[in-house]
This record gives C-alpha cells, sequence and structure tokens, in this order.
C-alpha cells in the first residue's frame, strides 16, 4: 500500500477500487463513481496536492480552487440526476486539516468558494440525494463546513487521528490568550472544546462511530464495515432526510429544549 496517500485518497481508493477520477477537475479534488450497495454512488475527497496554484492549500486545505470545484462537481450531480427518480448517493470522504489561510484566499473571496461548496451539499440533500460525510481523518475549520458537514449523516472512524474542531489547537491557544496546556485541561471537562472524537461524540453529531483495526492500514473486515455502514445511512437518509437525528444526545439536550420552546411560541 502507498504510505504517502493521505487518509482521503486512500480511503477514496478503498471505497471506489480501479474506479477512474473525474477528469477536467484541480488535483487537490478527487471523485469517483464507484458502486455501493449495487447502485452508483459519487465519492468525493480533498487531497494534497505539493503543486497547487495557491501554496496554502498545497496540504489538503480546502481553498479557492478545491471550494468551487466542489461546488461544480456537486452542483453537476445534482442537475444530471433531476430527471431520475432515486437520486444517487454522494459520499464525501473528509480529510481536511484547515481552510486555506493567505492573503490572496481572503483578497480572492474564499468566504464564498466554501460557502459555495456548503450550498451545494445542502441543495444535494434537499433534492433527494443521500449525502453521507464519511470522517477519516482530521475535519478542521470551514474545510469540515465546506466538505462535508452539510450530510446527511456523519460517520467517523474511531481512531486518535480522527480530529474535530473549529481550529488548531495553537490557533485556538492564541486566540483565547491561553497556553495549549490549559485548553487541552478545559477540554477534558468540556466536550466541544475537546478535539478528539469520542468526545465529539457525545454531541450528538455522529450517527455512528465505527471501530476498525487501522484508519490508515484497513482490512477487509474494515472495509465491510464501513460500506455495510454507508449503506445503512443511505436507507436512513431516504427515509429521513431532515437532520434532526443531530439533537439526540445528551449534551444536545438544550438546543433540543430550545428547538421545542420556539416551535410552541410560533
Amino acid at each position: 500500500m502507498n504510505q504517502e496517500l493521505s487518509r482521503g485518497a486512500l480511503w477514496l481508493e478503498k471505497l471506489a477500487p480501479n474506479a477512474p477520477r473525474l477528469e477536467g477537475l484541480c488535483a487537490s479534488v478527487q471523485v469517483a463513481d464507484g458502486e455501493l450497495n449495487g447502485e452508483t454512488a459519487r465519492f468525493i475527497a480533498v487531497v494534497p496536492d505539493a503543486h497547487n496554484h495557491f501554496p496554502r492549500a498545497a496540504g489538503g486545505e480546502v481553498g479557492l480552487l478545491e471550494g468551487w470545484t466542489l461546488a461544480k462537481v456537486v452542483s453537476d450531480t445534482i442537475a444530471a440526476d433531476a430527471q431520475r427518480a432515486v437520486k444517487r448517493p454522494i459520499i464525501a470522504v473528509i480529510d481536511v486539516p484547515s481552510q486555506a489561510y493567505g492573503r490572496r484566499e481572503e483578497a480572492f473571496g474564499i468566504h464564498q468558494a466554501l460557502a459555495g461548496a456548503a450550498a451545494a451539499y445542502a441543495n444535494a440533500r434537499l433534492a433527494g440525494h443521500p449525502v453521507i460525510g464519511l470522517i477519516v481523518g482530521k475535519a478542521m475549520s470551514g474545510a469540515f463546513l465546506a466538505h462535508g458537514y452539510q450530510a446527511n449523516r456523519l460517520i467517523a472512524l474511531n481512531d486518535s487521528g480522527v480530529l474535530i474542531h473549529a481550529m488548531g489547537k495553537a490557533s485556538a491557544a492564541r486566540i483565547t490568550l491561553r497556553t495549549v496546556e490549559s485548553l487541552e485541561a478545559l477540554a477534558a471537562t468540556i466536550p466541544p472544546m475537546a478535539y478528539d472524537i469520542s468526545n465529539y461524540a457525545t454531541l450528538g453529531l455522529l450517527s455512528s462511530l465505527l471501530n476498525v483495526t487501522s484508519a490508515t492500514a484497513p482490512d477487509s473486515d474494515d472495509l465491510a464495515l464501513v460500506n455495510n455502514t454507508l449503506i445503512q445511512a443511505v436507507a436512513q437518509a431516504r427515509q429521513d432526510a431532515t437532520l434532526k437525528s443531530r439533537l439526540g444526545a445528551k449534551n444536545r439536550h438544550s438546543s433540543s429544549l430550545v428547538r421545542e420552546r420556539m416551535r410552541a411560541s410560533w
């Protein structure tokens, strides 16, 4: 196995083996049409590109090219399936360390590029496509919002390399005028501040947390577990396209209560 592959690229290859990549895209967005439970599914991953036109996005970050390309790919999928009674699943394979921070990115409107990607995923979900986010590595910052967070269902691997947060630890420490060590101490008692996937799971946003043998060298059992979970998630999304399943965890009780009271008042 090629150990140089990012987690996103590795899992894309494992889930859609030997499937050709969609042509005409930037090198950092890879798209493959594979098979899932006998039907075609579109798998999408953002991967590192050392020769990226924008150096800030060379490590797998989601920047201008990635945001607009994701928006195009997902929007094209919606248009292609517009007349089909059954819309094909869209699987976002997620391993994104951050949005691309840079002066050029800000000047050229990275906020619009990432918003375009997020809107396209939301439109796909609302159009009837089962959109599933499979978190195999990092899901950080605006990159996660643009690539995968709008999914009907979020699935994550239970692995120490799977991290989810609004920003990296060093950045969070600078913003809050704390040390990384003090932030980690707070995270031990405040789940939303934690980076590890086990704490994130308590927030109710995941539909499944999968115990795999290896997130970087999956065996046949790992692949079977992930594929079966994807199949179940697609079926669930077709039965209930809303996001209300994200409010079921204990740590989302207050969010559920607020929504109940808002509905009552209206």
